[in-house]
């Protein structure tokens, strides 16, 4: 039996209120991540890794860097007709922009319709994980349902974040009950403290997609969505099959980091999310070779430690530290730090994350911190030790005790 053919779209157009101010200048699944990553190279790798060579990318918002980045980097090779297509929203059915991410998928079913695939693989563009999702289709397509929704076990004080699964008692690949961002949910019976929640990944036929995003565009009391308006409504035709991500087996993965995926919605969490890549054995393996994550930087210098005099000692520790990075007389510990960033004499940079080309002065001190693209630090000045002073200077300070610096601020003593 021939393989079936399968497409796969990569809902980016995320707006990513809760990021800001990450996502002031550039869309959520743009914003960097772990050094040299970008947010959509892990659903992207995993898709690229997993076999699936034809992909469409849907954008909306403050799409520039995103489209860029996706065009630049994830090129494929044309003669067997594999893409990866940046495709920005484009009012094809009417003048408004996505509603939803049903919609937005229905406003690109001329995707569907070029390519003509059997299977539909959807997935988000922000969660930082590693997935095959061959193994879901081949569950998916023995299964029989049109619809099956991937889902991972997430603490029950989050379950009005997420949609959430309650699986058939008589059958555990088939979703009983779908509940989206609920407010009083009970927990599983083997794990009170835990929901199964949405991963936001889904595989369906391509004709029972096109069929329902249709009909949910005729519902103007829809909310044009994927986990609150197509799900439901498979879940009541007793149509909806459920993956359970705990059983998806990638290649190199270890105990530690088995079944892990973070969705970094929030600053705090995308703040732990890189915290989790820097341990000795670290929760999330960027290490892991049979399952490489991909990205865009080439061409880029070693990175660079010099000065080792005892008063001025250049190093860094417990860290994660990107090409093109100088480190000058300074040191680092506990952080992760971008291409181009600069940390000079008798600086300290600590339990931080610095973005592309960051400059941090001599004297200077940063802690628990993240600083965007292009920050530079003023020789002698503080950044995280004053959170009263941060708030001031116009900083984010989250309820952890995160201090955000915006893209290109200089910060003075």
């Amino acid at each position: 039996m021939a393989s079936p053919r399968v497409l796969a779209i990569v809902l980016a157009g995320g707006e990513g209120k809760r990021l800001m101010p990450l996502t002031a200048d550039r869309a959520k699944p743009a914003v960097p991540f772990g050094g040299i990553y970008r947010l959509i190279d892990f659903a992207l790798s995993n898709l690229v890794n997993s076999g699936y060579l034809k992909i469409v990318v849907l954008t909306q918002y403050k799409s520039h860097s995103l489209d860029k980045h996706v065009s630049k980097t994830w090129r494929m090779s044309n003669l067997l007709g594999n893409y990866v297509a940046p495709v920005p929203a484009q009012q094809r059915v009417g003048k408004h922009w996505f509603l939803g991410s049903a919609d937005a998928v229905y406003q690109s079913l001329n995707l569907i319709d070029d390519e003509r695939p059997d299977i539909v693989v959807i997935t988000g563009a922000d969660n930082i994980y590693r997935m095959d999702f061959s193994q879901m289709v081949e569950q998916h397509i023995d299964s029989g349902f049109p619809l099956t929704v991937a889902g991972i076990r997430q603490p029950l004080s989050l379950a009005d974040q997420f949609g959430v699964i309650q699986a058939d008692p008589h059958n555990p690949h088939k979703i009983g009950e779908f509940l989206e961002k609920p407010k009083n949910a009970t927990g599983l019976v083997d794990s009170p403290d835990e929901v199964l929640a949405s991963m936001g990944n889904y595989v369906m036929n391509a004709d029972a997609l096109v069929e329902a995003v249709s009909a949910d565009a005729k519902n103007e009391a829809s909310k044009h969505d994927m986990g609150g308006s197509i799900v439901p409504r498979f879940v009541a035709d007793g149509a909806a099959g459920l993956y359970d991500f705990t059983f998806n087996d990638v290649p190199g993965s270890t105990n530690r980091d088995r079944s892990y995926w973070r969705d970094v919605g929030t600053v705090d969490a995308f703040y732990d999310a890189n915290q989790d890549l820097i341990s000795v054995y670290p929760i999330f393996n960027l290490y892991n070779d049979h399952w490489p994550l991909h990205t865009g930087y080439t061409g880029l210098p070693p990175a660079k430690f010099v000065y080792g005099h005892r008063e001025r000692l250049g190093h860094a520790l417990d860290s994660l530290i990107s090409p093109g990075v100088i480190v000058s007389g300074g040191e680092v510990v506990g952080s992760v730090l971008s291409p181009g960033t600069r940390v000079n004499s008798w600086s300290s940079v600590r339990d931080s994350v610095l973005f592309d080309g960051v400059d941090v002065g001599r004297n200077a001190t940063v802690s628990r911190a993240i600083l965007d693209k292009n920050v530079r630090v003023e020789e002698g000045a503080q950044v995280g030790l004053d959170q009263e002073k941060d708030l001031e200077r116009g900083f984010t300070v989250t309820e952890s005790g995160i201090t955000v610096v915006p893209k290109g601020m200089v910060v003075s003593r």
